[in-house]
């Protein structure tokens, strides 16, 4: 069973915890499974490619690392500051997610 997630791909997010503690970043992925997301910009390691058809030459790229969930928090898009997310049911039934700093809903 996978778990609902308070970010989802696309969102802005910044970091809390870890090296890159305070950076902020588009989500690029999420991997619910793992309760990890990959964050365009952070985490980034080195990954040595043998040489491919595609890539004929080979090397060193740099790579962005998953970063799990826990570790992150939306930033609201109203107010540019980082917020928690709730959900609640709008009128036709529909669950929301909605920034807890401002109380607005959060489109994604």
């Amino acid at each position: 069973m996978q778990k609902k997630t308070h970010i989802r791909k696309g969102d802005m997010v910044q970091v809390i915890a870890g090296e890159d503690r305070g950076k902020q970043g588009r989500v690029l992925e999420v991997a619910r499974e793992r309760m990890t997301a990959i964050v365009e910009g952070l985490n980034v390691h080195k990954k040595h490619s043998k040489p491919t058809t595609a890539n004929p030459q080979g090397g060193i790229i740099d790579k962005e690392g998953p970063i799990h969930l826990s570790n992150l928090m939306l930033i609201d898009p109203k107010s540019g500051d980082p917020t928690r997310v709730g959900r609640r049911a709008e009128k036709d039934g529909k669950l929301v997610r909605f920034s807890k700093r401002t109380g607005e809903v959060i489109k994604s």
